[in-house]
């Protein structure tokens, strides 16, 4: 009977070891995807860097204004000299 009590409380032992480690592994494990989890969340949650504009949407917005401002100077709207103030800062 000694070596019967023997077996069952080492039986007990090992398995409440495997228990207690198995429940530590799966407290880390959800640790660690909750945490990856909220990395995700807050990557999402960051805007999208802007793209960087290309050359030729800067030449073409600068000839679109200098168009307007020949156009308003053809109306009168404005003098030679306010013309070529106007054109020297957008092609500056």
């Amino acid at each position: 009977m000694p070596g019967l009590l023997r077996g069952v409380a080492r039986t007990a032992v090992v398995a409440g070891t495997a228990t207690a480690v198995s429940n530590r592994v799966s407290r880390r494990q959800q640790g660690r995807w909750a945490q990856q989890e909220a990395q995700q969340q807050y990557q999402e949650q960051q805007p999208p860097p802007p793209p960087p504009a290309a050359p030729g949407d800067e030449m073409t917005s600068k000839i679109d204004q200098l168009k307007q401002l020949g156009d308003l100077k053809a109306q009168g709207v404005l003098t030679d000299a306010e013309f070529e103030a106007q054109k020297a800062r957008i092609l500056g």
